[in-house]
C-alpha cells in the first residue's frame, strides 16, 4: 500500500481553511451565520453551525428538524452524538435549501464520520414521512453509489499497480501510483457523466495504467508487464516542467498494444473496448491537458489542482484521499466483499459449492465475459433460418426489420453517448450490436417454438407487427445493459419527473430503454416471459433482473397517463364487468399458461363475436373470442403480485388480527378491478398502504400510516417517493396521507363503510403465494388438470432398498417395462378417495406416499416444506373448511358491530 504520508498538491485538514467558499456564490446577508439571531438554540449546535458555514436560514431548518424529529429519537437505537446528529441535520437542511458550502469531505472531518457511516446516520433519521425529502435521498443515494464504485476502483487499482510495479525503488514507485490514481480521478470526472458506471470506468483506468506503465523504468516493472512493454516505447521517466509542458509539441499519443493486451488480459476485461476507450475517450482527455504528445510523466501538481477544482465544483468526497488511508473513506467493517458459489474439488474428489471472494469489478467481468460467449456463435444480422421465416410470410418484412434495426440503433447510439459521455458514441455502438446479436437469436428461437406449437410457417402478422420488434429488441438491449451496468433498476421508474435532476447515475439502468425507444411499458411487458424461455443460456440473475422489470411495470409503469392499459380497460368495461379475480382454485395454482409473446401481441384489442383466426389466435369455432389475452394476463399476475406484497406488510403489522387480511384483500382487488383510474400516474403499493389503512380505521383497529410506511421502508425493492410524493390532483403531489384523506377515502368511502355493516361485501378468494414461470417450478401436465411435474431434487435420505411403495418410482427418460405401471400409477392416483373414506369410517387407511405427489402449490415436500402426512385431497378440504368457519365466524362478527361512523 502507498505509505501515509501524502506529497504536495493533495488537501488534508488544512483544506477547512481554504478554498471554503469556493462551491458558493451568496453574497446576501444570509451568507454568514448571526449568531446573536440563535440564542434560542444549543451554543453547541450554534457554534458547530459556524464551523459548517451555514447560514442562518439553513441554522433555524436544521433546528427545527432536530426538535420535532430527532431529539425525542431512541438512542438505543441511534449511536451517534448530539454534535453527530446536529451535522446530519445541517446536511440535510443545506441540501433542502441548495445552501451548502462546504464539500462532502469537508463535511465528514469537521462531523467526524466516515461516508457509509454519515449515510447511514441520515437514513436512522428518517422517522417521519417527510423528514428527509425526495432531493436529499438522490443525493445520499448518488454519493453512495459513486463511493461504493470508486471505492472498488481502487481496490484493483492497487491490485493492479502492485502486479506492475516490482519493490526496489518505493518511493519513485508510490509517486508513480499518485500521479496515475489522480490523473484517472480527473480524467473521471472531466470525460464520464455517469459517477457509477463501472464498467467504463475501470477500462479507463486500464487506459491510465498503460499510459503510466509505458513510462515506467524497466527496474520498476515486473512480468509479464515488463515484457509487455515495446522496446519503442520504453524510456526512462522524465519530468516536465509547467513551463516547458505547454510548449510541448501536441501529436496523436500511441497506444502500446501489447501492453494494453496485457492489461486487458489479467483483467478479464474485453481488449476491444478498452481500444475504443482509448481512441476515443482518454485520448481526448490528453488533448484536453496537452499532454498528447508529452514523452515523459505529467506534472503530479498540476494533475492535483485541476482535480481540487473539479472536486470543489461537485462538493463531493476527495477520492485523493483513498492513498492514505483517510478515515472519511473508510468502509464500514462489518462490510464483506461479494461472494458467489463456485464448484471447486474437495479433498474426496467431489464437486462442492466453496465460497469464493468476488469483487464488484471481477463479478462485472465474469457477466460480460459470458455474454460474450453465448453470444459468440450469433450475428447481428438475420440468420438464415430466420431469412426462411422473413421469405414464409405474406408479406414480406426483412425491409422493414432492417430498417427498425438501423433507425433504433442510431436513437440508441446517441442517447448512450447523451448519458454517459460526449466520446464514448464507439462504446454504445458496441452495446447495441451485442443486444442486435440477442435479438435476431432469440426471435429465431420464438419462431421455431410457434412453428411446433402451431404447425405453421407463415408468421406474417406477428413478424409485421413493429411494437413486436421493438420490444424484443428493447428486451434484448436491457439484458446487454443489465449485463455492464447491474441487475439495477432506476427507482422502479416510479417518480421519474419528481423535479430531481441529478438521476444521470441511473439512467442506463431500466426504464431508460423504454424511454430511448419511446416503447410503452405495456407493450414492453408481454415480451418478458418469452423472451426467457426463449433463451437458454440466460443466467438466473438476468432472469431474476427481468422478472423484476416485470414487477415494475405492473406495479406503476404501466399506469403511467398516457398507457394504452387504459384504452383496453375501457374497451373491456364497455363489452362487460371488468377483469374478475380468479377462483381460489385457479388461485392457488403456479401461474403457468399456454400465452406466447405472438399471443399477447396479436390478441384482440376489443371483443369480437366473430374474430378472424391468426397463426397466434386459434379459437374454438362457434364459440365467443375471449378478452385481450394481454389484459387478461396482466391481471392475474397483477392480481398475484398485490396480494403477495400485501401480505407481506401484513406479516410485519397485523398478525394479531389475522381476520383482516382477506377483508383488506377485497377492498384492495375491488379497487383494482373497479377503480383502476386510481392507478393512473401512481404506484400499486400506494393503494395498498391506504387500503390497509382503511379497514383498521373502519374496524377499530389502532395503525397509524407512520407505522405502515416505517414497516414499508423496511420491505426489499421499495422506494421513499412512493409514500412521500403521491398525485393528488394534476400536477399536485404530496404524502400518502393526503392522497388517502383527499383521494382514496373520498373515492371508494361507500364501499369502505360497508365493511363495518351487518352485511359486509362478499369476501374475494384470496391467492396463495404466486409460484414465478421463471424459475424450474412445476408444469402442469398438458390435458390435465392437477398433474404437475417438478424437477428431480436429490433425496437426502434417499432408500439405498426400495420399499414397496416406492418400488414404483419412474424416472422420466427410463423405459416403462409394461403398460400395468401405468395402471398402477392410476391406482395410486385415485387411491386418495379411498383412503379418506377409510379415515371417515374409522378405519386405519393407510400411510400417504411420500415420494409420488402431485404438487398443486408449489411446494415440495421433499425438500422439508410440508411434514403433514396428509394427503392432498384431505389437506384441501381441511384448508376449505377453515375457510368457511373462518368466513362464518367474521360475518358473525360484523353483524354484531354497529355502523360505523365515516373514517
Amino acid at each position: 500500500m502507498p505509505p501515509k504520508k501524502r506529497s504536495s498538491g493533495t488537501p488534508q485538514k488544512k483544506e477547512l481553511k481554504g478554498n471554503m467558499k469556493s462551491g458558493s456564490s451568496d453574497s446576501s446577508e444570509n451568507a454568514v451565520l448571526s449568531p446573536e439571531r440563535h440564542k434560542d438554540k444549543e451554543p453547541e449546535f450554534v457554534s458547530l453551525s459556524e464551523e459548517l458555514q451555514a447560514t442562518d436560514p439553513i441554522c433555524d431548518h436544521a433546528w427545527r428538524i432536530w426538535e420535532r424529529e430527532i431529539r425525542s429519537m431512541d438512542k438505543v437505537n441511534m449511536p451517534y452524538s448530539n454534535r453527530q446528529q446536529w451535522g446530519a441535520c445541517l446536511f440535510i437542511a443545506g441540501m433542502e435549501l441548495d445552501g451548502l458550502s462546504l464539500t462532502f469531505t469537508q463535511f465528514l472531518k469537521v462531523v467526524g464520520l466516515s461516508v457509509k457511516q454519515f449515510i447511514g446516520l441520515v437514513r436512522k433519521m428518517d422517522v417521519n414521512v417527510d423528514t428527509i425529502s425526495p432531493a436529499v435521498n438522490t443525493a445520499l443515494k448518488r454519493l453512495e453509489n459513486k463511493y461504493d464504485v470508486t471505492l472498488a476502483l481502487y481496490q484493483r487499482f492497487v491490485k493492479t499497480c502492485e502486479k506492475i510495479s516490482a519493490e526496489p525503488d518505493k518511493g519513485k514507485r508510490t509517486e508513480l501510483w499518485e500521479s496515475s490514481w489522480t490523473m484517472f480521478l480527473l480524467a473521471k470526472g472531466t470525460f464520464l457523466q455517469m459517477g457509477d458506471d463501472l464498467v467504463i470506468a475501470f477500462q479507463l483506468l486500464l487506459c491510465v495504467l498503460e499510459f503510466f506503465t509505458k513510462r515506467f523504468t524497466p527496474s520498476l516493472l515486473q512480468s509479464p508487464y515488463k515484457s509487455a512493454v515495446s522496446s519503442s516505447t520504453l524510456s526512462p521517466p522524465t519530468r516536465t516542467s509547467r513551463r516547458n509542458q505547454g510548449k510541448a509539441k501536441t501529436r496523436s499519443p500511441e497506444m502500446d498494444v501489447q501492453l494494453l493486451e496485457t492489461l486487458c488480459k489479467e483483467s478479464d476485461c474485453s481488449v476491444d473496448e478498452v481500444k475504443n476507450v482509448y481512441q476515443t475517450t482518454f485520448c481526448a482527455f490528453l488533448d484536453s491537458l496537452g499532454l498528447s504528445g508529452l514523452q515523459g510523466l505529467p506534472s503530479l501538481e498540476t494533475l492535483s489542482k485541476q482535480y481540487e477544482e473539479l472536486y470543489h465544483k461537485n462538493k463531493d468526497f476527495d477520492a485523493r484521499l483513498f492513498l492514505v488511508d483517510d478515515e472519511t473513506l473508510s468502509p464500514i467493517k462489518t462490510e464483506v466483499s461479494k461472494m458467489e458459489m463456485t464448484s471447486r474439488k474437495d479433498l474426496s474428489g467431489d464437486d462442492v459449492a466453496i465460497p469464493v471472494p468476488q469483487t464488484p469489478i471481477r463479478a462485472a467481468m465474469n457477466s460480460i465475459q459470458q455474454l460474450r460467449v453465448d453470444l459468440t456463435s450469433a450475428s447481428d444480422q438475420p440468420s438464415s433460418n430466420l431469412l426462411v421465416y422473413y421469405k414464409n410470410c405474406t408479406v414480406d418484412p426483412s425491409e422493414e426489420i432492417r430498417k427498425r434495426v438501423e433507425e433504433l440503433g442510431q436513437v440508441f447510439i446517441k442517447r448512450f453517448a447523451q448519458a454517459v459521455g460526449q466520446h464514448c458514441e464507439g462504446l454504445g455502438r458496441k452495446r447495441f450490436n451485442l443486444g442486435a446479436q440477442l435479438y435476431y437469436k432469440v426471435m429465431a428461437s420464438m419462431l421455431k417454438s410457434e412453428e411446433k406449437r402451431l404447425s405453421v410457417q407463415n408468421f406474417s402478422k406477428l413478424l409485421n407487427n413493429a411494437a413486436f420488434h421493438t420490444s424484443l429488441l428493447a428486451c434484448a438491449l436491457e439484458v446487454v445493459m443489465a449485463t455492464y451496468v447491474g441487475n439495477s433498476l432506476k427507482s422502479g421508474g416510479f417518480g421519474r419527473n419528481s423535479g430531481t435532476s441529478d438521476s444521470v447515475e441511473t439512467d442506463l439502468c431500466f426504464p431508460w430503454i423504454l424511454d430511448v425507444f419511446q416503447l410503452p411499458a405495456f407493450d414492453f411487458y408481454k415480451v418478458i416471459e418469452s423472451f426467457i424461455k426463449a433463451e437458454p443460456t440466460l443466467k438466473h440473475d438476468m432472469m431474476k433482473h427481468l422478472e423484476q422489470c416485470e414487477h415494475v411495470i405492473m406495479e406503476s409503469l404501466a399506469w403511467k397517463a398516457d398507457s394504452p392499459l387504459f384504452d383496453l380497460l375501457k374497451q373491456s368495461r364497455e363489452e362487460g364487468p371488468g377483469e374478475q379475480a380468479e377462483p381460489l382454485s385457479t388461485l392457488n395454482q403456479p401461474l403457468h399458461h399456454n400465452h406466447t409473446a405472438a399471443d399477447l401481441y396479436l390478441s384482440p384489442v376489443r371483443l369480437s363475436h366473430q374474430p378472424p383466426a391468426t397463426e397466434a389466435e386459434p379459437h374454438t369455432p362457434g364459440t365467443k373470442a375471449l378478452r385481450s389475452n394481454s389484459l387478461s394476463l396482466f391481471y392475474k399476475k397483477l392480481y398475484r403480485m398485490a396480494y403477495l406484497r400485501l401480505k407481506t406488510l401484513f406479516s410485519h403489522l397485523l398478525t394479531s388480527h389475522p381476520e383482516l387480511e382477506p377483508v383488506i384483500w377485497t377492498l384492495l382487488q375491488h379497487t383494482l378491478q373497479n377503480e383502476y383510474e386510481l392507478m393512473r400516474d401512481r404506484h400499486l403499493d400506494q393503494l395498498i398502504m391506504s387500503a390497509m389503512y382503511a379497514i383498521c380505521k373502519v374496524k377499530n383497529v389502532d395503525l397509524r400510516f407512520k407505522t405502515i410506511v416505517t414497516s414499508y421502508k423496511e420491505m426489499p425493492n421499495t422506494n421513499q417517493e412512493t409514500f412521500k410524493r403521491v398525485l393528488i390532483t394534476e400536477g399536485q403531489y404530496d404524502s400518502i396521507i393526503v392522497f388517502y384523506n383527499q383521494v382514496f377515502m373520498q373515492k371508494l368511502k361507500t364501499n369502505i363503510l360497508q365493511y363495518s355493516s351487518p352485511r359486509p361485501p362478499t369476501l374475494s378468494p384470496i391467492p396463495r403465494i404466486p409460484c414465478s414461470p421463471y424459475k424450474n417450478s412445476p408444469l402442469r401436465v398438458p390435458g390435465s388438470n392437477n398433474v404437475y411435474v417438478s424437477p428431480l431434487k436429490s433425496s437426502r435420505m434417499s432408500p439405498v432398498v426400495m420399499t414397496p411403495r416406492s418400488r414404483i418410482l419412474i424416472s422420466i427418460g427410463e423405459s416403462f417395462g409394461s403398460a400395468d405401471k401405468f395402471q398402477k400409477i392410476n391406482e395410486m392416483v385415485s387411491s386418495t378417495d379411498w383412503s379418506l373414506k377409510r379415515s371417515l369410517d374409522g378405519g386405519s387407511a393407510p400411510k400417504p406416499l411420500k415420494r409420488l405427489r402431485f404438487d398443486m402449490d408449489g411446494q415440495d415436500e421433499a425438500d422439508g416444506s410440508k411434514s403433514s402426512g396428509e394427503s392432498t385431497l384431505i389437506q384441501k378440504l381441511a384448508e376449505m373448511s377453515s375457510t368457511r368457519t373462518r368466513m362464518q365466524e367474521q360475518k358473525l362478527k360484523e353483524e354484531s358491530v354497529k355502523e360505523h361512523p365515516e373514517p
